[in-house]
């Protein structure tokens, strides 16, 4: 927790709207790797330790004239440590970090073709989203989300919402997720319940490591009751001026429209919160349903994120 305020300092050099981007995102999902950073050329850089092999889990953080430098240093560090220099990555680059790499870029050039001493491979989109637009579904592009929405509150008038607290809200979250795990499993096709189950212990550690350093990581949350247990719960953060985030979000699986009704809820409080004119619900960890899901609600943008390697 001592690097946080170091990072963010780090992070306002850049201003970037990627969901990976804040010290949170990293903290909570860190829960099972091993994490540290250096500051080298005046930049923040955050390596991962898998295994035995060095990566980046994003690249150096700072002025942008320091990016190039920087970048050259953190490869020599992963080259001297690792086994192969093929294990040395630089994961969720931001397109405009990649400028400083690219010298005479014709007109219609793909920016990651022209590198010299690097391969640079499109990884996942975030899914970046009009705060007006989640609020308000208007227009026949959310016909069925406001149905479910009014579906759902037909059939559970006695719903509430409440701001969460990790003290009150941290047993039944889990009970909550515990079962989310058990339902997705049951009616997921067994061809994606191998891959599914590899990501749910450390999104179990995630989720534990989010509510026990909720206050000091600057997060906000709301949990969803009906009749008074707890059916529903989100989490998300502030990542730039204009731009919240939702970085992790359970419903009961068996309730019809509590998934679209918590989602609304919640892009109004971060709205509100933060002023926030835009929400990232990050990338679909290549997920077939979870991008058709992310793509009915009509993204204003997708955000590319990149992997630097060396050739």
């Amino acid at each position: 927790m001592k690097a946080k305020s170091l990072m963010e300092n780090h992070l306002q050099e850049l201003d970037i709207n990627i969901s990976d981007y804040t010290f949170a995102a990293n903290y909570i999902w860190l829960s099972n790797v091993s994490g540290f950073y250096t500051i080298i050329n005046d930049s923040f850089c955050l390596f991962a330790m898998t295994g035995s092999e060095l990566s980046m889990l994003l690249p150096p953080l700072g002025k942008k004239e320091n990016f190039y430098d920087a970048v050259m240093e953190c490869f020599a560090i992963m080259n001297e440590n690792n086994a192969s220099r093929y294990y040395a990555r630089i994961d969720y680059v931001a397109e405009k970090m990649l400028e400083t790499f690219v010298n005479d870029l014709e007109e219609g050039t793909i920016i990651y073709e022209v590198l010299q001493d690097f391969l640079v491979e499109r990884k996942l989109v975030d899914y970046l989203y009009k705060s007006d637009d989640l609020i308000e579904l208007k227009g026949n592009a959310y016909h069925t989300k406001r149905n479910e929405i009014n579906k759902f509150k037909k059939a559970y008038p006695n719903f509430r919402v409440a701001l969460l607290d990790p003290e009150e809200h941290a047993k039944p979250i889990m009970l909550l997720f515990h079962k989310w795990v058990g339902d997705r499993i049951r009616y997921m096709p067994k061809e994606e319940a191998e891959l599914f189950l590899e990501g749910i212990y450390q999104e179990q550690h995630a989720v534990k490591r989010m509510l026990s350093h909720f206050n000091e990581l600057g997060l906000i949350g709301i949990v969803l009751y009906i009749d008074e247990e707890v059916k529903g719960f989100t989490v998300g953060e502030r990542i730039n001026h204009e731009t919240a985030s939702v970085i992790i979000e359970k419903t009961d699986f068996e309730i019809l429209g509590c998934a679209q009704f918590v989602f609304r809820e919640f892009s109004k409080i971060l709205k509100d919160t933060y002023g926030s004119l835009y929400i990232n619900v990050g990338d679909d960890m290549g997920f077939e349903n979870l991008k058709k899901v992310k793509m009915s609600y009509r993204p204003d943008r997708l955000i590319p994120k990149y992997t630097i390697y060396q050739k």
